[in-house]
């Protein structure tokens, strides 16, 4: 069935109920950024596969909203469907909640599947419903109406981690949380927050690819706790470990009736921004809702020292298998073989060498030449780029091993690059560098920070249109808040969390040229504390991730004497913590790739 004519069949679906607009966003129950096969609605009705968009369809007309990380791959994607891209952030592009009332008429009916969109992305829409005086139904979803091979849920196979990979029990980790529920004045507390429930839990599974959580929610008081999840998918080892640590197990759906029988004047606490429409329309009006970020959100977000010294060996496996790949790519660059897609299976592949590796911690982006412009470029069998002799190849991939997650971005220089390249590739670096070797007072948040990345490229009339960092989960999302590096405040998003000692966040300034190349650098940094004297508590980072830059791709006249310095002992300890896992022709070429400039 074409996009067209699913759009076709949509519609008629909507007329049967009276439908005015129909919003289908991309999140599962949960709000997770990546969603299994199943929960893919969005993605099925438009054939946009970006991880963040929404679609809204009129009689009319239908659009899709998205942001600057996916304006070109959106462009390409929806060519011939009839559907309207709106770049969202663009000047003149109306949000979705204004579009939505704009098409909204007197008597009209917004409709959507309030399983999966957010309570507060919902809240938006009502409020744009009600004030044209339209009705809501949020309780059909009619895309599974049309959706006739939609896949299941899978029934995949639970783990727990040990102490040896948390640190901590389950217990420890129930206390602390009821401890700020306690602060809070919370006498309830609902998770839908699947990475939240997997490091309360301690417990990990496979249902959504690249993120190694189980579908399920959470509810806490001071003397329960109630895991709601698909009962078949749990085995009687695990059941009795969780019941041990004082953990009941109901069935996955029974949390939605539960809900409702919440006693009148209790107090909830919850984040909007985490749970669905319909989890929040459950309770009862005269429930005191506390809409702030889950407790844990900042817990796990701090790394203990277990989590850390994990960490360090991930990233040591990490560095050796990426440090492979780009071995082979500059040595074998042109060779008919090579592709896009060849380069990431090999990655994999030297992965799987290493040990406790699990999977990817997200589809690889691996590009070479314009393809690196696209900012979430995926290779497919069609677009399937051989890596050529000249030019830049991107690769940003991660892996979740039971040490840890990674993420890592290189772009590799193949034959002669224009000076323009290389200008753009030695900024990208030195903004990537004066972030790493940053000093600041403790209190500062990555929005204090940011600039210290963008400068270069500031000074150079250039931007990037992402954020300079994200959170890093362990063995968990790899988009993890709620520490960040971006200048910009996402608007309607709670100010910015502190950089706290133990908090794992990217580092990864990039520049993409449309129709050219894409240039980014990215390394993983775990805040730590440094000097204290009568100024302050001063923090710094350690840098994480160990593979090679690219110094092919440098112009050492462009960078100053202190960024040359710290590019070099980057690249010293490079070589000193990678070199004894190497062959004597791996070391040799090794120590080329981190020679001094």
């Amino acid at each position: 069935m074409e996009i067209a004519e699913r759009i076709g069949r949509l519609r008629e679906e909507m007329r049967k109920r009276g439908v005015t607009v129909y919003v289908v966003p991309s999140s599962d129950c949960h709000e997770s950024e990546y969603v299994c096969a199943h929960y893919r609605a969005r993605e099925y009705m438009s054939g946009f596969t970006g991880s963040a968009g929404t679609l809204a369809v009129t009689q009319e007309e239908a659009g899709l909203f998205t942001d600057g990380r996916y304006f070109l791959q959106a462009e390409q994607q929806l060519a011939g469907t009839g559907i309207r891209l709106f770049r969202m952030g663009e000047p003149g592009v109306p949000k979705l909640k204004d579009y939505v009332g704009e098409k909204l008429t007197e008597g009209g009916r917004l409709g959507f599947d309030g399983r999966v969109m957010g309570a507060s992305r919902a809240e938006g829409l009502i409020q744009a419903a009600r004030e044209k005086g339209a009705e809501v139904r949020m309780t059909e979803d009619l895309v599974g109406e049309i959706w006739e091979d939609r896949p299941g849920i899978p029934d995949t196979e639970l783990f727990r981690l040990g102490l040896h990979c948390t640190g901590e029990e389950t217990k420890q980790k129930l206390v602390r949380v009821r401890a700020e529920m306690e602060k809070a004045g919370a006498d309830i507390h609902v998770l839908a927050s699947l990475c939240d429930i997997a490091w309360i839990l301690n417990l990990r599974g496979r249902d959504i690819p690249g993120v190694p959580v189980v579908l399920s929610f959470l509810l806490l008081t001071k003397e329960r706790c109630v895991w709601y999840v698909r009962g078949r998918v749990v085995t009687e080892k695990i059941r009795k470990e969780l019941q041990a640590e004082g953990v009941q197990i109901r069935e996955y759906e029974q949390i939605y009736g539960d809900l409702e029988q919440i006693p009148e004047g209790r107090t909830v606490l919850l984040d909007k921004k985490n749970v669905n429409s319909r989890l929040l329309f459950c309770l009862k009006a005269s429930v005191r809702v506390l809409d702030r970020s889950n407790p844990s959100e900042l817990l796990k977000a701090v790394k203990n020292e277990t989590e850390l010294q994990n960490l360090r060996e991930a990233h040591r496996k990490e560095g050796l298998a990426f440090t492979r790949l780009m071995r082979r790519v500059k040595i074998h660059g042109g060779e008919e073989a090579l592709t896009e897609r060849s380069a990431a299976a090999y990655l994999e592949g030297c992965r799987r060498e290493l040990g406790n590796y699990l999977e990817s911690s997200f589809a690889p982006i691996c590009a070479f030449g314009a393809h690196a412009a696209i900012v979430h470029y995926t290779a497919t069998e069609e677009s399937d780029a051989q890596i050529g002799q000249q030019g830049m190849f991107l690769v940003d991939a991660g892996g979740h091993y039971l040490e840890g997650t990674t993420d890592t971005t290189r772009t590799f220089v193949l034959g002669e690059v224009s000076r323009e390249q290389k200008q753009m590739f030695t900024a990208v670096c030195r903004g990537n560098l004066q972030l790493a070797f940053a000093r600041f007072l403790y209190g500062c948040t990555g929005n204090s920070l940011d600039v210290l990345c963008r400068a270069p490229l500031w000074q150079m009339e250039a931007d990037y249109r992402h954020g300079t960092g994200h959170g890093v989960g362990y063995l968990l999302n790899v988009h993890e808040g709620p520490n960040a590096f971006r200048w910009k405040q996402p608007e309607g998003g709670r100010e910015p969390a502190v950089l706290e000692a133990g908090m794992v966040t990217t580092d990864e300034p990039g520049i993409y040229i449309e129709g050219k190349y894409g240039i980014r650098t990215e390394n993983e940094l775990v805040c730590r504390k440094g000097t204290e004297n009568q100024y302050g508590q001063f923090m710094e980072f350690e840098i994480l991730t160990l593979t090679p830059v690219d110094l092919d791709g440098i112009l050492p006249e462009e960078m100053t004497e202190q960024e040359r310095g710290w590019l070099n002992a980057y690249h010293q300890r490079v070589y000193e913590e990678l070199a004894p896992y190497m062959s004597e022709e791996e070391q040799a070429w090794l120590r080329n790739c981190t020679r001094p400039i």
